[in-house]
């Protein structure tokens, strides 16, 4: 019987508080009974127990922060400001924000206070989170070795990831690493055919729907269209999701049918997204987030969900390579394997193959259906902006035909108005590393300081706040505005400083599928462009933003709708939205 987080943390940490109260109750004890005459009354030797492992913390807490300035001072370099909240103030309202505030807000309104890099103290936990591009270039790329996921990290996010690509290190972190980078490459990326089947069923299916006289989740529209591209890119299978329909507005949930609800997908996609929920919650608890899990892993029942939607694509692979090794199936060349079926010949553990999907599926379906849903957020704030794609796609493409590898080359605003949702909307607005060592990080201006980063600190690197930035994006960094990576303030701002634009990452760890996610951004919304106009929320079905955020800084003020951030963005309860079919001419 496995033990829950919380009780195997507990046990782990009897030794830590036991052996200093033991050795200060055996010490006094002996004293009294060897040296009488010191006349140590028993009551001391009870309390000096008790508050043995309280006082070595505090002890160690005030010593660390002493060695630590003193080496900060032998390298010419400083500690980045603490934030002055006591940790029972700062973890609640981290969680709290996880589940409700707007992206990154909090750390937002601490940069504001505290400059563009600073440290939290989370009780037994020290967090260093910047916006600032040198020191993300620093962590990403000038000093990789020095920053990894971490085992922290790998014991929060464990549960949902376990050793996939993104919860890796080290030589774990580089196969899978190898295993995936082939099947990123231009002619692996430009076979469009999965895109056009899966997105004409998605345009088909929201035709019906708006037939009907309702609006539709585009979000979900999305998810399911990037769920079932992915599985059939990467594994070869096309888990049918979009044949399960979407769902009905609120008002017409009655409409809904259960096989909509009990369909794998629908299940699959309501555990993901909780496990991700949960799994961003313990970021905020440090190494203490079992305590949250006392009696049992949250996580991990959603977990098994997840694998119950994964085993069968998985088995089926694992069969087809016996059959394959047995001479009884075809033996695929190269250039037809699918990425699972390529995973399978190197390893068939089973935990290692579950483990791989479930990231893949991460980064195959969240990223894109982000970029996908605020692409149409934006398209229906914008009505000019729509009109000028739709220009240039009946330039590039016509109106009618699917886009082709060198037309998407061509279509210099389309990639603009992707970057553009990107910069304002990037899928994961926040990452995390650790320092294997103590490392410095670059003085931002002449004349001052650079910081000192102790050995094993978790640093977040927070590229939403970066990417809103007017001192790095002008004083119109808040304006959504394309044509910002076409005109003048490309070479003025971004060419001279290309990491405050990273919204796959950068460096080693460089997300591998960017490419993959434009091509599939860009095919779904010229061929949304072509058959369809005048997009539109429908404000009575989404979920208003909260009353306060309008008095608050930046976007939040301005929001239509109820943005949200697990490890990717997402709209709470949907993007409800209206449009028209084009008319022909």
């Amino acid at each position: 019987m496995e033990l829950p987080p919380g009780l195997v943390y507990l046990l782990r940490l009897f030794p830590y508080f036991a052996i200093p109260s033991a050795a200060v109750y055996f010490c006094l004890r002996l004293t009294q009974e060897y040296q009488p005459s010191f006349g140590i009354p028993s009551w001391l030797v009870i309390v000096a127990s008790v508050l043995a492992r309280p006082l070595l913390f505090t002890f160690n807490f005030y010593y660390a922060k002493w060695a630590n300035k003193r080496a900060a001072a032998a390298h010419g370099a400083r500690l980045p400001p603490v934030i002055q909240e006591s940790s029972f103030s700062v973890i609640p309202k981290m969680a709290s924000s996880t589940r409700n505030g707007y992206p990154s807000d909090m750390m937002f309104q601490w940069s504001q206070t505290y400059g563009n890099t600073f440290q939290l103290e989370l009780l037994n936990t020290t967090l260093v989170v910047t916006t600032e591009p040198k020191h993300i270039k620093a962590i990403l790329a000038m000093q990789f070795d020095a920053f990894e996921k971490g085992p922290t990290f790998f014991m929060q996010m464990g549960s949902l990831f376990g050793t996939g690509v993104f919860n890796a290190d080290g030589e774990m972190w580089k196969f899978h690493r190898s295993m995936t980078r082939p099947f990123f490459t231009r002619e692996r990326i430009s076979d469009f055919e999965i895109y056009d089947r899966n997105c004409d069923l998605s345009l088909v299916t929201a035709k019906k729907r708006l037939a009907e006289g309702f609006s539709l989740d585009f979000q979900d529209l999305a998810s399911r269209f990037t769920l079932d591209s992915a599985t059939e890119f990467l594994f070869g299978n096309n888990v049918g999701s979009l044949l399960a329909g979407i769902p009905y507005p609120a008002s017409a949930t009655e409409r809904t049918p259960r096989s909509f609800y009990d369909h794998p997908s629908t299940v699959f996609v309501k555990a993901f997204t909780e496990g991700q929920v949960l799994s961003v919650c313990r970021l905020g608890y440090g190494d203490d987030w079992p305590l949250l899990e006392l009696w049992g892993d949250r996580v991990k029942p959603l977990r098994k969900i997840m694998d119950g939607f994964t085993e069968p694509v998985m088995n089926e692979a694992l069969a087809r390579r016996e059959r394959e090794l047995q001479g009884g199936g075809d033996s695929k060349s190269d250039e037809d394997v699918t990425l699972l079926a390529h995973l399978v010949r190197h390893t068939q553990d089973p935990k290692i193959l579950k483990d791989e999907l479930i990231n893949l599926l991460i980064a195959g379906r969240d990223t894109t259906m982000c970029l996908l849903t605020f692409s149409f957020y934006m398209l229906t704030q914008h009505p000019d902006i729509e009109q000028r794609l739709r220009q240039e796609i009946f330039e590039k493409v016509g109106p009618t035909g699917s886009p082709t590898y060198d037309q998407m080359r061509e279509m210099k605003y389309m990639r603009a108005f992707l970057n553009e949702v990107l910069r304002l909307y990037p899928p994961v607005p926040a990452d995390t590393r650790t320092t294997n060592r103590a490392v410095i990080l670059p003085a931002v201006q002449t004349g001052t300081q650079p910081f000192y980063v102790p050995a094993h600190t978790s640093c977040i690197y927070n590229i939403i706040n970066m990417q809103r930035r007017t001192d790095l994006w002008g004083p119109d960094a808040l304006k959504f505005d394309p044509d910002r990576f076409i005109d003048e303030r490309l070479h003025k701002y971004l060419v001279p400083n290309p990491f405050i634009f990273c919204p796959f990452n950068a460096g080693p760890r460089i997300c591998l599928g960017q490419q993959f996610a434009y091509h599939e951004a860009t095919f779904f919304l010229v061929r949304l462009l072509q058959q369809f106009t005048e997009f539109t929320l429908d404000d009575s079905t989404n979920a208003p933003p909260p009353v306060e955020w309008a008095s608050g800084e930046g976007l939040k003020a301005t929001e239509k709708i109820f943005p949200l951030a697990h490890l990717t963005m997402y709209v709470k309860d949907g993007l409800w939205v209206r449009m028209k079919e084009l008319k022909s001419g």
